[in-house]
């Protein structure tokens, strides 16, 4: 039996030459099996981060998405602004129009107004706070906000479609104005200030945005720039 020994690098070595071919044989094979081994770890790394960098990328992509989704949704569903306009007017002519004149002064009680809805007159003390109101209103403290300088918005609940009511809606400014439904309108809509009043057929009547123009917080109401906030909210008060 011919001996083997072992080198201090830790190989086996044999003095016999079939022997040592069979040695290096062995370790060529476990040298190729580490190499193999080593490039299947390396190939395995790879594919990993390849999939990390999918998920995030999808996760990213999704994310990416529901952001700009977002961000459109808040566009086309956020609420318009409101109408903008000029507070007083110029003395322009609105076709349409009709000029009263009303007194002024403070009364208890109910009032017999000569027109349907007021268009001024006698009133409460209090005035009614300015906003939308999905219910009738009275009509002694809304006049009270018409001597301010309010311009109060009566409508026919049973004549106007939800849009068509929306549409109206657009045309009202943020403040000094009254929206409310108003029962025996004989039109769908009347606009009413202090001894002015239009009646309106079509919510996309022009006059609309021409009489806020002309009479949304006149200087020509008897108490001019006088608040109308900080007095009393009427039921149904929607904003």
């Amino acid at each position: 039996m011919t001996p083997t020994s072992q080198r201090p690098d830790g190989q086996r070595t044999s003095g016999n030459p079939a022997t040592q071919s069979q040695i290096n044989l062995t370790v060529k094979q476990q040298r190729e099996q580490k190499r193999q081994d080593k490039l299947a770890e390396y190939q395995r790394q790879l594919a990993k981060r390849k999939r990390g960098k999918i998920v995030w990328w999808t996760v990213g992509s999704a994310a990416a998405v529901l952001v700009i989704g977002a961000i459109v949704a808040s566009i086309v569903f956020a609420p318009a602004a409101p109408a903008s306009y000029e507070a007083g007017g110029t003395g322009a002519e609105i076709e349409g129009v009709v000029t009263y004149q009303n007194p002024t002064k403070h009364v208890e009680g109910t009032v017999e107004y000569e027109q349907s809805p007021p268009a001024g007159g006698p009133h409460n003390q209090v005035w009614l706070n300015c906003g939308v109101y999905d219910q009738a209103v009275p009509n002694e403290n809304a006049v009270h906000s018409m001597e301010h300088g309010a311009v109060w918005v009566t409508y026919d609940a049973a004549a106007l479609s939800e849009e068509e009511l929306a549409t109206l809606k657009s045309h009202l400014p943020s403040s000094y104005v009254i929206l409310s439904p108003y029962e025996g309108l004989d039109s769908p809509v009347v606009l009413s200030n202090w001894n002015h009043q239009l009646k309106i057929q079509s919510v996309d009547d022009e006059r609309i945005p021409e009489f806020f123009e002309e009479y949304w917080r006149s200087q020509d109401v008897p108490e001019p720039n006088a608040l109308c906030s900080g007095a009393i909210d009427a039921p149904g008060k929607v904003s």
